[in-house]
């Protein structure tokens, strides 16, 4: 990315002069929410997990499925996803696709047996509001740890689009779609990836019945963030719906494609030849208004972004309309012909 020396108004500047006045008076509520958040968090249990992307949404389902023995964390060594929020009732399944491993409760409420077998499934249903850690035992020390937040649970972590969006402490909206991916196996929802100036999705992760996933399917970026597109398993490609953008066609593992996301808007985009098999993803950029694609110069406003701009110079002449009368019959006065 470019770096500019010279002072540019931009997008974000604008806004955070308009709104300072209404942030500063939500400080105090804000602080104390913040702090509050803090109480049996997961940041710390997640420490050095390397696919850990926040709390995935999986509530309104009756039953969700968690792979063991993902590529994470220098290998097979991942739960996926590594963090789930359910509805209380439901019925979590985690299954093998590689490696010999087990799932064994933090605090000893249930355990697995240590299985090598693909396709293998232990099941359980969590009925209490609450967070269960889990992990698996011989590659604990090595990040394979997992969560399941149940019901409406403050764990003080990023979230995917639903539990943390919809509680709107990061301001995201909630981002229609239009049925992209229906169909899709492993969309869990928007993993929230703002803050970070490189985020890396995987190409060719388990899915849809073979390598045939974009991991995370989608991800919610800062304006200006760079996504790095990393190879892990068979030819694939990554077309951006709008056409905006088109890697070459490869089977090299490690290979990478790069993008960067200046503008506020939703890039969806596929792999060419497995797109009809549902290798399909999307990259939310900011609010997910303005234009989609990749590049640009992240000067375009969004309709909330209006709004706040509509308010601040309704704000600012209120302040400034007893002057301007005051000066009018200043001006209209005989003393002053």
């Amino acid at each position: 990315m470019t770096t500019h020396d010279t002072p540019t108004v931009t997008r974000r500047n604008v806004l955070k002069t308009t709104a300072a006045a209404g942030a500063a008076a939500a400080t105090g509520a804000a602080f104390t929410g913040a702090a509050a958040a803090q109480d049996g968090g997961l940041e710390s249990w997640f420490e050095g997990v390397g696919n850990y992307d926040g709390v995935v949404d999986e509530t309104g389902k009756s039953e969700v499925t968690v792979e063991v023995g993902v590529d994470a964390n220098g290998g097979p060594y991942g739960f996926g996803p590594a963090a789930i929020r359910v509805d209380p009732g439901t019925t979590v399944t985690w299954e093998w696709v590689e490696g010999s491993h087990n799932v064994a409760a933090e605090d000893g409420s249930f355990e697995s047996e240590l299985t090598d077998e693909s396709g293998f499934t232990f099941t359980q249903t969590f009925d209490e509001e609450g967070v269960t850690r889990y992990a698996c035992t011989p590659h604990k020390t090595m990040g394979m740890k997992g969560a399941v937040v149940v019901g409406d649970v403050d764990v003080g972590a990023s979230s995917s689009s639903g539990s943390g969006e919809q509680s709107g402490s990061g301001g995201a909206q909630a981002v229609d779609f239009d049925g992209w991916f229906e169909g899709v196996s492993n969309f869990d929802g928007v993993v929230d990836e703002t803050g970070q100036s490189q985020v890396t999705v995987e190409v060719g992760t388990e899915a849809n019945g073979g390598p045939y996933g974009f991991s995370p399917a989608a991800i919610r970026v800062d304006p200006g963030t760079e996504v790095v597109f990393e190879w892990v398993n068979g030819t694939h490609n990554v077309v951006a719906e709008d056409g905006s953008y088109e890697s070459e066609l490869t089977n090299e593992s490690g290979f990478t494609y790069s993008r960067t996301y200046d503008s506020e808007g939703v890039s969806k985009y596929y792999c060419n030849p497995h797109k009809t098999m549902g290798m399909k993803g999307a990259v939310v950029v900011g609010s997910g208004g303005g234009s989609s694609g990749g590049g640009g110069g992240g000067s375009d406003f969004s309709t909330s972004d209006i709004g706040v701009l509509a308010f601040a110079g309704a704000l600012v002449g209120g302040l400034l309309s007893p002057f301007a009368l005051r000066a009018t019959k200043s001006s209209s006065s005989p003393s002053n012909r």
